[in-house]
Formats: structure tokens, C-alpha cells, sequence
């Protein structure tokens, strides 16, 4: 079936303009939709309302300019408020509209914002998403939705501005739930990358030759590939800060408690990425984990 938004521009509302939301909402722009935003810095969105973006002064005002509207925010709490609190976007949101959250958060939240907006005539989907600020700016994402299937099959041409592996995971919270299999699987890979890199260079090894061997090899990854490198060169600047994922690890915790299910690893990941926050470092890159291990193990 072919979507009613494959070809033409749309109303489109932006919530959220951080260090990936700006980078999607661009996307949107390029494509030559008609986008109205709200972020609680306007100054914040100055380049997307350079571009032709509108501003608008609460998320409710954005949703009643729009057809579909996004919201990627902080946490679960910036999400009830901007979607469900009364000057939230669903309160301005029509009949026949869609809300997409692309805000890693609680799978019970995205239910909660379905059943709200089935009440209201107003679809929704929870589709966050994984990449970083690479993925966000190179529009090759992995998107995860939950929701109604007819509602993703007719937002595909929209999000497929935004990613490249787009898949549909089943019922509202299916997204949320995926994101948190994601975000266990990298958080002790990241804790194997940095504990690799210092034990390379304990051992008296030029790391960025070690990093030519097991680069192409079994230990090949994402973390390896991407963070590796800022590492090496002392770059911590976020792709997706610390606190955010502190957030997201303590999502995966609380579910996994909910289903009596032992994370073990998950456990350590969090705990180390809590010390490197209690550092100071709570706003750096997730690489930064290297940090804390460095001073676990007074290395340089």
C-alpha cells in the first residue's frame, strides 16, 4: 500500500532539538516538508528556523500545525510533559494526526501515550532510535517502532529520511522494549572496548595498530570502529552523553527486575558509567567510560 505521504510535503511538527533531534529535523526540512518546532531554548533551533522552520511557543501549538508530529527529548519525564501534560502535543493534536516519540524511554510510558491517544483519534508510535550523532546527521539510523502497523506503514516515507533499518518490533512499548536490547548489548561492549585499549597499552603496544588487527576481525564493532579512535585522540565530545544512557541503562534495569531476569553485566555497565558520572563527566560521550577505568587503574 502506498503511503498518502510518499510523495508530497507535509505538516510536520519537531519536538526537541538536541544533539541528534536537530540533525533528524533537518532531514525534514530537506525534503521540503513544512515544519513548526518547539524546544524550551528557542535559540537552540535557530538553524532549523534559518531554514524555513517555524517556531512555535508550547508543544500543544506544534501539534495543532501538524499532521505527524516527532518528539525527541531527554527523559521519560520530559516526554509525559511534552506529549500528555496539558499544553502537550496531544492536547493540540487532531483527529487522524500521529504523535512518534523518538525519545528513549519506559515501554510502559508508550503504552500509557497509545491508549491516551487512541482516545482522542490520534495514532501513535514509540520508534526510538540508535545511531548517534553520526547516524543522526548521515540519515542512517536504526529505528525501532512499536505501534499499529497500518500507522507505521504510513509514516515509512517520513522515517526513512531519518534511517536506514526501519522495523516494525509489534505493539506500542515493542520499540522501547528493543531499544533496551540494543542498549544492553553495547554497554559492556563499550566496557570490552576500553578495557581492550588499556590492556593494549599496558602491554607496551601502539594501540592504533592494534586497532588495524582486531578492527577486521571478531572483535570488529560499532563501539570498536567509531569510539575507538576518539579515544585515542582524547576526543570525549558526546554523540550520546553519559547521562542520557545512565538514564537508558536504569530503564533496562527496572524491566528487567519487572520480568525477574538477572543482567548481571547490565549491572557492572551501569554502576561504571554512575562512577563516571560522580567524575564529572556525566555530559561527555558514552566513550568516556575509558575515563573511569583509567582511574580505576591509575593509567594516563
Amino acid at each position: 500500500m502506498k503511503s498518502e505521504w510518499a510523495d508530497s510535503p507535509q505538516r510536520i511538527g519537531w519536538i526537541g532539538t538536541g544533539i541528534m533531534g536537530a540533525a533528524m529535523c533537518g532531514h525534514l526540512l530537506d525534503a521540503g516538508h513544512d515544519v513548526t518546532l518547539f524546544t524550551r531554548t528557542e535559540s537552540r533551533a535557530a538553524p532549523q528556523l534559518e531554514r524555513g522552520a517555524r517556531w512555535a511557543a508550547s508543544p500543544r501549538r506544534v501539534a495543532e500545525s501538524a499532521d505527524v508530529v516527532f518528539t525527541i527529548v531527554g527523559y521519560p519525564h520530559d516526554v509525559r510533559e511534552v506529549v500528555l501534560d496539558p499544553d502537550g502535543a496531544l492536547h493540540g493534536a487532531a483527529a487522524g494526526s500521529v504523535l512518534v516519540d523518538m525519545t528513549t524511554s519506559e515501554p510502559s510510558l508508550a503504552r500509557e501515550i497509545a491508549a491516551a491517544a487512541q482516545a482522542r483519534g490520534v495514532a501513535s508510535l514509540d520508534a526510538p532510535v540508535s545511531g548517534g550523532d553520526i547516524g543522526a546527521r548521515e540519515a542512517r539510523l536504526s529505528i525501532m517502532v512499536g505501534g499499529d502497523a497500518a500507522t507505521f506503514q504510513r509514516l515509512q516515507p517520513l522515517l526513512a529520511r531519518l534511517g536506514k533499518t526501519i522495523v516494525h518490533q509489534g505493539p506500542a512499548g515493542s520499540g522501547q522494549h528493543t531499544k533496551m536490547v540494543n542498549q544492553i548489548a553495547i554497554a559492556s561492549n563499550m566496557v570490552g572496548v576500553c578495557e581492550a585499549l588499556l590492556y593494549a597499552q599496558r602491554a607496551g603496544l601502539d594501540v592504533a595498530t592494534v586497532l588495524q588487527s582486531i578492527g577486521g576481525g571478531a572483535a570488529a564493532s560499532f563501539s570498536l570502529a567509531t569510539y575507538a579512535p576518539r579515544m585515542l585522540a582524547g576526543d570525549y565530545a558526546p554523540g550520546f552523553m553519559v547521562e542520557h544512557f545512565i538514564k537508558d541503562l536504569g530503564i533496562a534495569l527496572a524491566e528487567a527486575q519487572r520480568m525477574a531476569l538477572a543482567l548481571p553485566g547490565l549491572a557492572l555497565a551501569h554502576q561504571l558509567y554512575v562512577a563516571l558520572t560522580a567524575q564529572g563527566h556525566g555530559r561527555k560521550g558514552t566513550h568516556a567510560l575509558l575515563l573511569a577505568l583509567q582511574q580505576l587503574n591509575a593509567a594516563r
